[in-house]
């Protein structure tokens, strides 16, 4: 039961409710509150705050969200183990990645590997603001840049480097940015990455890095409806060539800039250096590796 309770747990902080968290795992509201009761009364500390209309964690349930994250994972690999036995790649993998990267670059991946591995299952999340890995109960996540959280492991997978782009459409309409100060005069498509909107677009000019502040009518936290905006002739955008690699190749967009481009962002995949790694999840990770290698 004390399992079953931590699992539930870590479901209602993911969800932000309990009545959420126990919807998702077949629960009554009663039920739900008399379990969280009893794990309280277990650790003999509050984990929740509870209003009317909004949960929080306390400190003692951060605590135990990582240890919580941990003890499932070893269950849930020693049951793999018996159950299916040591040899075999088996259970449900739970991965977080960018919206774009996640249709255009994983989804391909993730099919060849569940060909290879047909007892294992994969939950993916894509989303392209930050996600709290061990809050959610992800196994893994994809993500551009360098690392700030230490409480992570990172492996590099690719290089990621970043275009300024638009349609012919709009550069027909609006005329073509020869200078990165020339973005000041046209509308930009921004993406928003939690509560900030990505207006400070990094170039190299007169070999210094140099930030421009960009505008538009347009702004989203979904990368693929600003690559689809850009497409449709609605603005310039700044995306990561991966993203729009095809778009470019087919005409349907025009690189912008290239001479003012900046360094390449580091693509890596992360995991919670608490989190014991299941051995279909190694061997995804593995996978991953090998593919954008």
């Amino acid at each position: 039961m004390l399992l079953d309770n931590l699992a539930l747990f870590l479901r209602i902080v993911e969800k932000g409710g309990l009545a959420a968290g126990g919807r998702e795992m077949g629960l009554s509201p009663a039920t739900v509150s008399e379990r969280v009761a009893a794990l309280e009364a277990h650790y003999g500390a509050r984990l929740l705050n509870r209003t009317t209309r909004s949960i929080s964690v306390t400190e003692e349930g951060r605590a135990l969200l990582a240890g919580a994250n941990r003890i499932l994972a070893e269950a849930e690999e020693l049951e793999s183990r018996i159950r299916l036995g040591v040899e075999r790649i088996a259970g449900p993998i739970r991965l977080s990645a960018p919206s774009d990267l996640g249709r255009n670059r994983l989804a391909p991946i993730i099919d060849h590997f569940l060909r290879d591995n047909p007892e294992v299952t994969i939950d993916l999340h894509l989303a392209d603001g930050y996600v709290d890995l061990s809050a959610m109960g992800f196994d893994l996540a994809i993500r551009y840049g360098a690392l700030a959280d230490s409480s992570l492991i990172a492996r590099k997978l690719a290089d990621s480097a970043r275009t300024v782009c638009a349609a012919p459409s709009y550069l027909e309409r609006c005329g073509t940015p020869r200078h990165p100060s020339d973005l000041a005069q046209h509308n930009c498509i921004l993406m928003r990455f939690g509560v900030d909107a990505d207006r400070n677009w990094p170039f190299i000019v007169s070999g210094q890095r140099q930030s421009v502040i960009v505008r538009g009518d347009r702004i989203a936290n979904d990368g693929d409806l600003v690559r689809r905006w850009a497409v449709e002739g609605r603005g310039i955008v700044l995306k990561s060539e991966c993203d729009v690699a095809a778009d470019i190749q087919a005409g349907r967009l025009v690189a912008l800039l290239s001479e003012f481009r900046v360094a390449a962002l580091p693509l890596q995949v992360v995991w919670s250096n608490t989190r014991v790694q299941p051995r279909r999840v190694q061997a995804l990770l593995d996978a991953l590796i090998v593919e954008f290698r």
